[in-house]
């Protein structure tokens, strides 16, 4: 018996190669898909020197995102390998060190060469159990920056992880048990299909050995996109706060009703949001927990409107549903005299020693920040309130380059006028609108002179008068400021930078809302257009304009105090003169929740002296 039992046990291991080298198709061609992705994006993955971290190339100039406490406490000029073996001069770009990401610009050997690059997925799409391949640098083990490779799978979607010392918020993240480690820090995570659909940041780490654990994070790269024009655009990021406390009334975690149980002064306020309201979608997610109200309000940047949807019992039993389009406040503190300012520099602090448990990304060694050396240091300028002041000047001057392409004004340096006929008020009363900017048209014949003619009442401003009172600022009453907002118009189209003393900045991009068709329910989620921003100061008065990505301006809005509304002007319409330059033939203006004109032009009349 024991003679038969050793034959069996031979001839049972004799069989086990043959078994192994009839492998199931199947199994095979997922084995030579999953090697073909990641040859695909090997070359795309960054070992990020300055810094001891790693990072991705996702644009073929080499553009490149990693995490904020990567790079962090380093100089602005940085050094980066790739999977060919080149150590690459890179420069900083744009920083968020609450969302724990920066973006970077690698620099080529060769001007004009490309760059591998991987593609953006989208990571509302991941599902727990999906595979993914996290890649990166851990430990800097990897001299000739070839990437480490590690597989596994998603252990869970929209985490949230708290943040510490206002930075490293980690909202609606991936989790994985894909293995991360000290060093894969601004590293890749992709799906099986190659795409980018995360950077790795956070880990769990076994007591002080820094053991990885098997649970990690990764910012989603959806909630990266939407600061990928302010990351671009060189600036600090500030994410967004909504200006009202939340809570389920249970615990955090529970799902169910959410409601407001504080608010301060914000535009939440003013759109009508009270206390004890229920919320019931941020933008298209539903809100059913404060977790996930925290998840959904950390994906966007200050200043977006979002729509909000609500409900509120009345006194009669009645239940009132209300969608609102909300204007958010920031997360940082700001200058109080500017609230086009970006926020200021983050100082990373040194990190305490931390026991086991969630890992806290650490912003790396504090040492003396030198400034910028090598190739690099010609694409960056330092200015307070931007990452890189360079990169802002770089995207507002491709901004204007495609703005001019809808006309000349510089030489119209004389009086403008616009009449136009439509409707004012609540009401909708017709009437014939008249406005004129006169340069030097003051008394004193030192100051430019505004004056409107609205349904046959006069109104003047001298906008950058000593005294000016606010109330003629803000008039026509009702409009916000729309006699101001003519001024902020000519002297973009004529003076370009020169005619804003304060800022003139690019300021990312934004969603943007055109009116609805009149007498229709606004569907904001569907009328939604994403718009480059511009930022101006003049007088005291501060400006966002609005230009869809093909450089056509699409509105602008003038504020003349932080906690007031203020005085929106779209455009519509689009008509060239006889010089060819495009001027709008339909305005509407409002103020807050109302509507205060819809204008048709009847025509345009600009002197050029």
């Amino acid at each position: 018996m024991r003679h038969t039992g050793l034959m069996g046990l031979v001839a049972l291991a004799m069989a086990i190669p043959a078994a192994a080298a009839d492998i199931d198709p199947l199994l095979k061609k997922t084995e030579d898909r999953r090697v073909e992705v990641i040859r695909k994006v090997y070359p795309a993955v960054a070992a990020v020197v300055t810094g001891g971290g790693s990072g991705v190339v996702i644009s073929p100039d080499g553009y490149a995102l990693t995490n904020f406490h990567v790079v962090a406490g380093q100089p602005p000029t940085l050094k980066c390998g790739l999977a060919d073996g080149v150590l690459y001069d890179a420069v900083l770009v744009g920083l968020d060190k609450i969302g724990d990401v920066a973006l970077i610009k690698l620099l080529p050997k060769v001007e004009g060469k490309l760059f591998p690059f991987a593609p953006l997925g989208d990571s509302d799409k991941v599902r727990t159990g999906d595979y993914a391949l996290a890649m990166g640098n851990p430990f800097m083990l990897a001299t000739d920056f070839t990437p480490t490779v590690s597989f596994g799978v998603v252990s869970g979607v929209r985490r949230y992880q708290y943040p510490e010392r206002g930075m490293f918020e980690y909202t609606d993240c991936i989790q994985i048990d894909t293995s991360i480690n000290p060093g894969n820090s601004g590293g890749p995570l992709f799906n099986m299909n190659g795409e980018l659909i995360g950077i790795n940041g956070r880990g769990s780490f076994d007591k002080r050995a820094r053991i990885n654990s098997g649970v990690g994070y990764a910012i989603s790269i959806n909630q990266i996109k939407n600061f990928m024009g302010h990351l671009r655009a060189g600036l600090f990021v500030d994410h967004a706060s909504l200006g009202a406390l939340v809570s389920s009334g249970v615990e955090e975690t529970a799902q169910g009703r959410v409601s407001v149980t504080a608010m301060i002064e914000s535009d939440a306020s003013r759109r009508g949001l009270k206390v004890d309201d229920q919320l019931l979608y941020f933008g298209p997610r539903p809100m059913t927990s404060v977790n996930q109200f925290k998840n959904v309000l950390g994906l966007f940047p200050k200043g977006w409107r979002v729509p909000l949807t609500f409900k509120r019992e009345l006194d009669n039993g009645v239940t009132e549903r209300k969608e609102i389009l909300v204007r958010l406040m920031g997360y940082e503190r700001l200058d109080l005299n500017n609230p086009n300012a970006a926020p200021v520099e983050p100082k990373p602090q040194p990190e305490r020693p931390m026991p086991g448990g969630p890992g806290r990304p650490t912003p790396g060694p504090a040492p003396e920040k030198k400034g910028p050396t090598g190739p690099g240091a010609k694409l960056f300028e330092a200015k307070a309130g931007y990452a890189n002041y360079y990169f802002n000047k770089l995207e507002r001057d491709k901004l204007l380059a495609a703005f001019k392409k809808s006309g000349d004004f510089t030489s119209l340096k004389g009086a403008w006028q616009m009449q136009a006929t439509g409707k004012l008020g609540d009401k909708g009363r017709q009437a014939v609108v008249v406005l004129r900017a006169v340069p030097k048209g003051a008394k004193d014949a030192n100051n430019d002179l505004l004056q409107g003619i609205f349904d046959g009442i006069d109104f003047s401003v001298e906008p950058l008068a000593v005294e000016v009172s606010g109330q003629a600022l803000r008039d026509p009453p009702g409009s916000g400021g729309l006699l101001v907002a003519f001024f902020q118009l000519r002297q973009l189209l004529v003076y370009g930078e020169k005619g804003f003393v304060g800022n003139f900045s690019h300021g990312g991009v934004e969603p943007y809302y055109p009116p609805p068709t009149e007498g229709t329910k606004p569907d904001y989620l569907a009328l939604r257009v994403d718009a480059q921003i511009l930022r101006t100061s003049l007088g005291g008065v501060n400006t966002k304009w609005f230009f869809h990505l093909n450089g056509q301006l699409l509105g602008l809005e003038v504020t003349l105090d932080r906690d007031e509304d203020p005085c929106e002007v779209h455009f519509s319409e689009y008509r060239k003169d006889a010089s060819g330059r495009e001027l709008p033939g339909r305005l509407i203006v409002k103020y807050g929740d109302r509507d205060y004109a819809a204008l048709r032009v009847d025509g345009w009349k600009l002197d050029d002296k």
